[in-house]
This record gives C-alpha cells, sequence and structure tokens, in this order.
C-alpha cells in the first residue's frame, strides 16, 4: 500500500477480530469518526445452550454480523474499520469481511488469552498482516508482552500494543502501528483462509 499525495487521500480495510465480549464494538465505537453501524442483537434465551456467556457476565447483547466505523488518520489516509462478530457461531462471516482488507487487529483480552487463539490462526492461515491489540481493561495487565508473544505463539516482527478499547487516543495508536507494520511489510500474500472447526 502507498499513501496517495496530499490532495488526494487513500483509503484502507482494516478488520478488527478476537473472542466473544473482548471489545471489538467498543473499539470501533470508540474512534470513529461517523456514527459507527453496528448489528448488536439482545441475547435472548434461546442462546443459552450456544453461547457460553460466563467469562463477560452481565453481558446483554452480541455482534451478529458486523460493525462499521470510519477514521481519518491524516490528509492522505482514510481507514475503514469492519468489526466481526466474536462467537463462533458467526465465524463462516470472517471470509467475506477480510476481502480486500489491508490487515486486521486482533484484539484480546489479557484475562481470556484462549479466546484469540482462533483469530490468531485464521489471519495466519490467510497471509493477512496483523497486530495485536491488548485491550487492558482499567489498566490491568497481568502478563508482559514477551509472556503474551510467548503464550500466543506468533511471529517476533508481530506488534503486540496495549490499549484501552474505550479511549480514542489509544485505540488510534493500535491503528496506526497496524498501517506501519503494513507498510514496513511489504503487500500481503493473501492465501485461502483456514476453515474453523
Amino acid at each position: 500500500m502507498e499513501l496517495g499525495s496530499a490532495s488526494r487521500a487513500t483509503s484502507a480495510k482494516i478488520v478488527v477480530a478476537g473472542g466473544f465480549g473482548v471489545g471489538k464494538t467498543t473499539l470501533v465505537g470508540s474512534v470513529s469518526e461517523i456514527r459507527p453501524l453496528t448489528t448488536e442483537a439482545i441475547m435472548t434465551v434461546a442462546s443459552v445452550d450456544v453461547d457460553d456467556i460466563s467469562p463477560v457476565a452481565g453481558k446483554t447483547t452480541t455482534t451478529v454480523a458486523m460493525d462499521f466505523g470510519r477514521i481519518t488518520i491524516d490528509e492522505e489516509l482514510i481507514l475503514y474499520l469492519f468489526g466481526t462478530p466474536g462467537q463462533t457461531r458467526f465465524w463462516f462471516m470472517w471470509d467475506e469481511l477480510v476481502r480486500g482488507a489491508i490487515g486486521a487487529v486482533v484484539l484480546v483480552d489479557p484475562r481470556r488469552l484462549a479466546d484469540c487463539f482462533s483469530a490468531v490462526d485464521f489471519f495466519e492461515g490467510c497471509g493477512l498482516p496483523y497486530v495485536v491489540g491488548m485491550n487492558c481493561f482499567d489498566g490491568s495487565q497481568p502478563n508482559t508482552v514477551r509472556e503474551i508473544r510467548d503464550a500466543l505463539t506468533i511471529r517476533p516482527d508481530v506488534p503486540i500494543v496495549t490499549c484501552d478499547a474505550r479511549r480514542r487516543e489509544s485505540t488510534k495508536s493500535v491503528l496506526i502501528a497496524l498501517v506501519e507494520y503494513v507498510l514496513r511489510r511489504g503487500p500481503a500474500v493473501s492465501r485461502t483462509p483456514v476453515p474453523q472447526t
């Protein structure tokens, strides 16, 4: 990806993925300069046997299709954000949401690292550059960046950025880290995504 001239902005698509209840909708909403499009639906009794909500007690809604937002980084770059649903029953949508994306943010709750393994595997499988955004709620970070890298078994070049998905500047720093990583890395070699089971 090359940035355009100051008189002509370049747009880029970024996917925000991760496990159920890690803050993807919050991240998109905190940074979007437009009113974000969300597909949040109220969780009903019918989902009790399907969705494990025990790690996020009190959560009453879930993304069923995607979240969408936009942010202008500077006069040369506009980012379009597409948040994925986190529940396994909606993962089939990820293949479509990543089409045309330059990269992804894997948002992680450091208290529930295992919830992001599928997202990391997905982006590794399809060759899409990604960064890990550690959503440190209220400044809580129980592990060091090195411990997180080892636990997720990600390459040393993949950036891990701590953030608070509720705060615009914090979220913006994750997006900038992704754009910088994509530019350093060069064009992605896209492969067919690994099917999720």
